[in-house]
């Protein structure tokens, strides 16, 4: 036994010098397209988990919940799940100084799309800390110090370093009838140093409803003292004893202990997560799906150099076996030097992998990820270094052992040759000698040392052409998805919103609107299901506009509810069961709904659409519910004694089929500008700020990143495409030097170089058509499921589209490309003379 290895290991040591070059191919080979399957992967796996690991780094709050009330920051902390509160007031009046002595109001604060928030009690300092991207953090204990969003900044027109001079006047002071005028003076003037500018926790990816307003963050030590009046807006953020899954009980404990009539609107960190996360998924699948393909294209070449190291060590072999060594010994003196370089091919795989790791995570989260950077995901790197050693190490076992002979008295298997009828059908069909030829390359397989591993080529073909399409058909439904708002919740044309209310006077217009085919009011209560908040969507039963159902049907009685694929799986219900659906306690009451059961009737896809600050319906998340579950009292006490003020918080507005967009959207505006006036109509300045205005979609978090993905889908299919070339041209280059004998037999009979260059184009060409033929089916229905899936997983609409054209591009790019990579070897063989191929042999 211990010859059987002292021979082989003298032998290594003796060739080594000849098969050195041999052996640094497969290292490097190996090596770096190992290398970059491993990284694939590992970058997938930190791009996916990439929010995730961000979130932590800020020490996030699990909830919020914001109020107009007195400071109860004593009462919320003293909650049994309650951990730590940190609080955040937006009743801070900031104004940069205008002239004279007065307040300047940019457009941005006008419009309500920039507002101004204090922090006090952690909350952006040590809690839900703020990620820098330019600048730095504002010294919580400088009052002259602040940061804002990249939106802020533009909006503002102000950039990092410039000192702003602000008025800071008192709550009293903004109610007063000349504020705006240097007749009310700044309870505080001061020069403020714009220091950074940062990201929230909650504002990597966002629903475009909660876009706005953009946040001038200001610190506690000028918040405290223009703050804490009777009653504030207050946000506040919790930290619950056991995470997120407090996150329902905690709701139910603030509701009960509430002063009565306090209005709260609660929001979960949770969503947020889940939101983003959902977002960058496509690009880790993306990477994901690219680093498999990387590890199966590392296998694929990695085969084909081991079967040429082993071609070209056969007359080594022959001299070993003359010597009387036996198989075992034959085999493993082969597979010395190999077994090394693969191994050593795998370290330098780990190495690539760990040098291209800087370049991770990819997507929105990049910006702010909190350790960028050389990564070491010791599972990916171990799991890699070990699939590359066991998976080519097993494969240059069984080729090493199939390529060494056993002995003259074992009888020899006769091969079929599979491409033979295919070949006579050729002929008999009067085709030229160079195609019958071809395709007898491309189909069979050959016997002993001039065998070819043609199924492997014609399945790596397919395989090839399958994993294009599959990609192509993915990246076209991720199209598909992003352009068609349907797909995602917004299946109308416009909306009609209003901060408060959308007047009767506009609503009726709308029923008598040559361009509006139909539309519905909706309403965005928040409502205790099964003890959890939920956002809602209200509306009158069969309403004619409503979003895109995935399962069942729409609300059509008053004890029914739909609810978001997200919501129901969260509540743990199924199709036809029931919830018990609540808002407030008795003590509330008349703002009070008592408990009402009601029957889940469907699933849908919602739309983005709602306030900001707040837990709002988006995608798979929240319910559509009747508008007249509360009690009578309820709506009595919430309705408004001018009928102006009493409509829907939104009306969804869906045009005529044909109609021009522009003229409609003029229509609508003049139906806006109705609205207005009736505002400024209400007595004693009760409409005053509220305003109609037409919206176009609003964008939910996973769909406004997809929309900068851009061309990555395609990317990927031009890398895979360029891999799958790659292995063809090695797949046709190693067939032409496996069947040298037969080219020099061709030559012989008279094969002119055009003739045999001809001929391994028919080669390539049969193929790649038996990939396009099969592969482009296969990666259809592939991409379809996989579109499917991922669909499902987001909670939008699963429509897979197949993209025709560009499966079409493939095809003939198949073949041209197989015909282009083809001509390399053929030249080479055409070139070579048949005297040293027969020598050779």
């Amino acid at each position: 036994m211990s010859q059987n290895f002292r021979v082989p290991w003298y032998w290594f040591r003796a060739t080594f010098a000849r098969h050195r070059i041999t052996y640094l191919t497969v290292v490097l080979l190996v090596g770096l397209v190992g290398g970059l399957a491993i990284a694939s992967v590992s970058a997938a796996r930190r791009t996916e988990s990439s929010f995730n690991v961000f979130l932590t780094s800020t020490n996030p709050s699990d909830m919020s919940v914001f109020l107009y009330a007195p400071d109860l920051t004593s009462m919320l902390s003293r909650l049994p799940l309650v951990r730590h509160v940190a609080t955040a007031s937006f009743d801070l009046f900031g104004f940069p100084a205008g002239h004279n002595g007065a307040p300047a109001f940019p457009p941005g604060v006008v419009s309500g799309n920039v507002t101004e928030v204090g922090t006090f009690h952690d909350e952006y300092v040590s809690q839900d800390v703020l990620a820098v991207t330019a600048g730095r953090r504002a010294n919580p204990n400088k009052a002259d110090e602040f940061v804002t969003t990249t939106l802020g900044e533009h909006l503002m027109k102000w950039h990092v370093g410039q000192i702003i001079p602000m008025y800071f006047y008192t709550l009293a002071q903004t109610q007063s009838r000349d504020f705006g005028t240097a007749r009310v003076h700044p309870h505080e003037r001061l020069d403020m140093h714009l220091v950074g500018t940062v990201v929230l926790n909650n504002g990597v990816v966002q629903d475009e409803v909660d876009r706005y307003p953009a946040l001038l963050i200001f610190t506690p030590a000028l918040t405290r003292p223009f703050t804490r009046t009777v009653k504030d807006y207050v946000n506040y953020s919790l930290q619950l004893v056991h995470g997120s899954r407090d996150v329902s009980a905690v709701e139910r404990e603030i509701i009960a202990a509430l002063p009565r009539g306090t209005t709260y609107t609660f929001h979960a960190t949770s969503s947020v997560a889940g939101q983003v996360n959902r977002s960058i998924e496509p690009e880790a699948i993306a990477l994901g799906v690219f680093g498999l393909i990387a590890a199966l294209a590392a296998l694929i070449i990695s085969a084909a150099l081991v079967a040429r190291a082993l071609q070209n060590e056969r007359d080594d072999v022959e001299v070993l076996r003359a010597l009387g060594g036996d198989p075992k010994m034959s085999a493993l003196a082969r597979l010395v030097g190999l077994l090394g370089a693969i191994v050593g091919g795998a370290a330098l795989a780990v190495v690539v992998a760990v040098a291209l790791s800087p370049l991770a995570p990819i997507g929105p989260v990049r910006a702010v990820y909190p350790h960028n950077g050389i990564n070491m995901d010791w599972s990916v790197l171990g799991i890699g270094f070990a699939v590359i050693v066991v998976g080519v190490g097993a494969m240059a076992v069984i080729l090493a052992s199939r390529a060494t002979p056993r002995g003259g008295g074992r009888a020899r298997k006769t091969a079929v040759p599979v491409g033979s009828r295919a070949a006579r059908l050729l002929t008999n069909a009067g085709f030229p000698v160079t195609s019958v030829v071809g395709v007898r390359f491309a189909l069979e397989p050959g016997r002993e040392r001039d065998a070819v591993p043609v199924r492997s080529a014609l399945f790596g073909a397919v395989l090839a052409v399958a994993i294009v399409v599959a990609t192509l058909t993915f990246g076209s439904s991720l199209n598909t998805l992003v352009t068609h708002p349907a797909l995602y919740g917004w299946n109308w044309n416009y909306a009609l919103s209003s901060s408060y209310t959308v007047p009767p006077q506009s609503t009726r217009l709308l029923s008598s609107d040559p361009y509006v085919a139909a539309w519905s009011g909706y309403s965005f209560p928040e409502v205790q299901i099964d003890g959890m908040t939920v956002p809602v969507l209200s509306s009158a039963l069969h309403a004619t506009v409503s979003p895109p159902l995935l399962s069942g049907h729409a609300v059509d009685a008053p004890n029914e509810i739909v609810l978001g694929a997200a919501t129901m799986r969260e509540l743990g219900k199924h199709l036809g069961e029931t919830v018990v659906g609540g808002y407030g306690t008795p003590k509330d009451a008349p703002v009070y709904v008592p408990p009402v059961r009601l029957t889940i009737v469907g699933t849908a896809t919602l739309p983005s659409v709602g306030t900001a600050f707040s837990l709002h319906p988006s995608m798979g998340t929240g319910a559509i519910i009747y508008n007249r579950l509360e009690p009578a009292s309820m709506r009595k006490f919430l309705s408004s004694p001018y009928p102006t003020l009493n409509g829907p918080a939104v009306v969804f507005v869906r045009l005529r089929k044909g109609v021009s967009r522009e003229k409609a959207l003029a229509s609508l505006r003049k139906i806006a500008a109705v609205g207005n006036r009736a505002f400024a109509a209400v007595p004693n300045g009760n409409g005053a700020g509220d305003n109609v205005f037409v919206t176009t979609v609003q964008y939910p978090a996973e769909i406004e990143n997809y929309r900068s993905i851009g061309s990555t889908p395609a990317v990927l299919a031009l890398t895979l495409a360029l891999g799958a070339v790659v292995s063809l041209g090695l797949t046709l280059t190693a067939s032409v030097r496996r069947r040298r004998r037969d080219l020099a037999l061709l030559r012989t009979l008279g094969f002119t170089r055009r003739q045999l260059m001809a001929a391994l184009a028919w080669q390539a060409s049969v193929a790649a058509v038996i990939g396009v033929i099969v592969g482009i089916p296969l990666g259809a229905v592939l991409g379809r499921w996989l579109w499917t899936s991922f669909a499902r997983t987001i909670f939008a609409v699963p429509e897979p589209t197949v993209p025709i054209v560009s499966v079409l591009v493939v095809a003939l790019s198949a073949l041209i490309l197989a015909n282009v990579v083809a001509a390399l070897p053929g030249r080479s063989a055409a070139r070579t003379s048949t005297a040293q191929i027969l020598r050779d042999q």
